[in-house]
């Protein structure tokens, strides 16, 4: 019988490389050779610095961080191997997109006990991980000590603008732009369309169209599509919409590829400020221009058709979307239940919500509290209390807002069974508030509801004390 070859270093990396299941991979990698695993004179397998990039990249994708981190430990006591810094970058970045902050922090600090330098990469994965957490302060705390990591370039002035653009400090973004400039540091396109779209997003349009002008003029950088969407945005959100259109022809004139973004901003728009007839015209230009409609693209129309209530035309929409290639998602659905509610039509409401799965779209927590709110506003609060129940048994937990709304519908009607099942539901997932539980006591007394607030409190003190979140 033919003896089994080994597996090599070279052939399992090309072995993860084509794993797409991250845990079978883990598998291959932790056990590249079981056919001898049984042989004590078997040297442990040498694992090449592709191996374990492929495999922790993997892991981190898909989101398997236990397991990830077992093998950045096995890394880190494998000293015949050191790993390229991208690697660790890639890590700190997935941390980042699964908000997990302090991780990320960590994974940076420990990256030359692999024997691995820090260069600005790190630093700016790192800027860029706390920023997508939203950990300003954090950003602060390295911005006080950042010469001890390195030299700043082009990519951590953005990533900083960005934060300041992201917090509202417009002045704070300039003041970074005019420190890179002294820098002798160049702008580049990223810079320009991040300051241009802070400024369209708080209605500076006018600053937006001198920043575009200078980036143009002095720094010979051409505007891409994200800052002409930027503008166009920024121009539909204080309704100068010949402007905005006068910014898509210069798109076209400039051969900057047109998106979908851009067309779905403007029919927003012109719903909006009342030219519906015009965005047929825009959807036929789309088409000449080569550009699909996409989800977005109908989530704008249907959202534009349910402000003007013509519900016939949003439904018609959302059962033309799969015939054309575009299948519909959950905002979809949500944007018409949002609509029906708005407008009384819970009947409906409830029956699209109902078919959302037949359609391929689970309802999620939005579109049951989008109902829920739509029952409370129209007084139907045993109903409400009825989906309530659904929601939670789904996982779903609604708003305290709502939960107020409820609350109170239920005490002024006198539907005490209602209530105290309803409050069962929500202290079944410990997910009252003492904000909540606070109301609903005074309420009780207020409507001189003595007994049924004592009962509550009985409740709540005699085996709630697991139950309601204190």
């Amino acid at each position: 019988m033919e003896k089994v070859k080994k597996v090599s270093s070279f052939s399992l990396s090309s072995l993860l490389r084509q794993q797409k299941d991250a845990k079978i991979a883990l598998q291959l990698f932790l056990n590249p050779n079981p056919s001898h695993g049984s042989d004590k004179t078997t040297k442990p397998f040498r694992y090449s610095p592709l191996c374990y990039d492929l495999i922790i990249c993997k892991l981190g994708r898909g989101k398997l961080f236990q397991e990830m981190e077992k093998i950045i430990d096995k890394l880190r006591q494998d000293t015949r191997v050191s790993l390229n810094e991208v690697v660790f970058c890639n890590v700190i970045s997935f941390y980042g997109r699964a908000h997990l902050p302090d991780k990320a922090l960590h994974m940076f600090n420990e990256i030359p006990s692999f024997r691995c330098y820090r260069s600005i990469k790190s630093v700016n994965s790192l800027l860029n991980a706390l920023l997508a957490c939203k950990e300003y302060s954090k950003i602060g705390e390295m911005l006080n000590n950042f010469e001890n990591y390195a030299t700043p370039d082009v990519c951590t002035f953005n990533i900083l603008m960005n934060a300041c653009c992201l917090c509202g400090d417009l002045g704070g973004a300039r003041e970074v732009f005019d420190e890179m400039c002294e820098r002798g540091i160049q702008p580049n396109v990223v810079t320009f369309g991040t300051l241009i779209n802070g400024l369209c997003v708080n209605r500076e349009i006018n600053e937006a169209f001198r920043m575009k002008k200078i980036m143009e003029r002095d720094f010979k950088l051409k505007p891409n599509a994200f800052v002409f969407v930027a503008l166009i945005k920024g121009l539909c959100k204080v309704d100068d919409l010949d402007a905005a259109v006068k910014m898509k022809e210069e798109m076209l004139r400039k051969k900057v590829e047109l998106d979908s973004t851009v067309y779905s901003t403007l029919i927003s728009a012109y719903f909006r400020v009342g030219r519906r007839d015009e965005v047929n015209g825009l959807l036929t230009e789309m088409e000449m221009n080569g550009c699909k409609c996409d989800t977005v693209t109908f989530n704008a129309l249907m959202h534009g058709y349910c402000q003007e209530k013509d519900f016939d035309s949003a439904f018609k929409v959302l059962d033309e979307m799969e015939g054309k290639g575009c299948k519909p998602d959950v905002i979809s659905c949500n944007v018409i239940i949002r609509g029906l509610c708005d407008d009384g039509k819970l009947r409906e409401a409830s029956e699209l919500l109902d078919d959302m799965p037949r359609r391929r779209c689970k309802p999620d927590v939005v579109s049951y509290r989008i109902y829920l709110d739509g029952l409370c506003k129209a007084k139907q609060f045993k109903e409400a209390a009825v989906i309530l129940h659904e929601m939670v048994f789904k996982g779903y937990i609604p708003r305290d807002t709502s939960l107020c709304k409820l609350f109170d519908g239920l005490i002024q009607e006198g539907d005490r069974e209602s209530l105290l099942r309803a409050l069962d539901n929500m202290a079944s997932v410990n997910c009252i508030s003492k904000e909540v539980w606070e109301m609903v006591i005074s309420m009780m007394c207020q409507q001189d509801n003595l007994s049924s607030a004592s009962a509550l409190v009985g409740m709540l003190t005699n085996d709630g004390v697991n139950k309601f979140s204190l």
